[in-house]
């Protein structure tokens, strides 16, 4: 009996992990969806009423950067930051409340770069690329999803108006948590969402044969197994990683999660994982335990980390079976709970709600 005992109790251990988040103090009361962490200490994030914070010491104090003009009633659903000084803020909504706005003297001030010129067009996610390449991603106008591309750190932007990137009735990207684009190395990738059927769209190298080296950089989509059938469904976040097989070739691991927005305590086809860039899908096995926004991979420990409205589950086989990460001991007894996006190792949600993993919390 007692050999019993002690192998259902192993058992329950090893479905949930210790969360360890420690929550800060953003002195806001703001709903973020915008963050990122670039190391040394340096992170920027970004939310609703014009709000945008910046810590340069780790998270022990964060900055209320000046509000960007005539922004005090956008909702900044993400930034990308290039040091301490710069960083390029996005906010979301129909038209012009779609904007970009950029600071070089540690958000003093800033300068509006870009608004959406599309009077239906929405902002969804911004993504910095190379030290000076931006792309920013917007929901279908006239049929097409929306890509701008900037090729001077964000100065200036213009239509990146590649093959491909045509949208099904009803198809739309979401901003969030900022992280439904993905960079990894010289390829792209956005999910989505709608009425139909969720997709993850990916670049490649269209070619005027199969020798020539003129090649133009296109898009090809292909469905993703992950909750559908309404515009509050689909895919909300990308992450991923590079492989190498036992013949030394590459491949680009992929996961995906999302599920339904207005129905968070939805657990099925949560989180979905690609072995082969992006072509063909699969859902998990063990899926997250409801709607998750944002999801992102620690390639230190070679864990998966996604999170919610509900709670945050870890991967350690590449998104195909998912655990719950519960608060330890020295927690709050919700900090794993209430979180839109990821940038690690910081984490925000709504009402000011900023956190840190551990450095020990992944651990095995």
């Amino acid at each position: 009996m007692r050999t019993i005992l002690t192998l259902i109790t192993s058992l329950a251990l090893s479905l949930t992990a210790q969360a360890q988040f420690e929550i800060q103090d953003s002195h806001s009361t703001a709903s973020f969806r915008g963050i990122h962490s670039i190391g040394d200490g340096i992170a920027w994030a970004s939310g609703t009423e014009g709000t945008i914070l910046r810590t340069t010491d780790d998270g022990k104090t964060w900055q209320r950067c000046t509000t960007p003009p005539k922004a005090d009633k956008l909702d900044f659903r993400g930034i990308q930051a290039f040091d301490q000084n710069t960083a390029i803020v996005m906010s979301s909504g129909k038209g012009d409340l779609s904007r970009l706005y950029k600071t070089t003297d540690g958000c003093k001030t800033w300068k509006l770069v870009f608004t959406n010129p599309d009077a239906t067009g929405f902002f969804d996610s911004l993504r910095r690329v190379t030290s000076k390449q931006l792309y920013l991603l917007g929901d279908p106008v006239s049929g097409k999803f929306s890509m701008f591309l900037s090729q001077d750190s964000g100065d200036t932007w213009f239509i990146a108006d590649d093959p491909g990137l045509e949208a099904d009735k009803g198809d739309g990207a979401f901003a969030a948590s900022n992280s439904s684009l993905l960079s990894q190395g010289a390829f792209l990738f956005f999910g989505t969402g709608g009425a139909i059927s969720p997709h993850v769209y990916f670049t490649y190298l269209k070619c005027e044969t199969p020798t020539s080296s003129a090649c133009a950089m296109a898009w090809m989509k292909s469905d993703v197994p992950i909750a559908s059938g309404s515009p509050a469904s689909g895919v909300f976040s990308l992450a991923a990683r590079m492989t190498t097989d036992l013949s030394g070739k590459s491949r680009t691991a992929i996961v995906a999660v999302g599920g339904a927005y207005d129905k968070p305590e939805i657990s099925s086809a949560t989180a979905a994982f690609s072995k082969d860039g992006g072509k063909t899908w699969n859902v998990a096995t063990t899926t997250p335990a409801g709607y998750r926004s944002s999801v992102a991979f620690i390639s230190s420990v070679g864990v998966w980390i996604t999170t919610g409205p509900n709670g945050t589950d870890i991967s350690r086989d590449d998104g195909k079976n998912w655990t719950a990460l519960k608060p330890g001991p020295n927690d709050a007894p919700d900090a794993d709970k209430n979180w839109n996006a990821l940038s690690l190792p910081f984490v925000v949600g709504p009402k000011g709600r900023i956190g840190k993993l551990r450095p020990d919390a992944l651990k095995p």
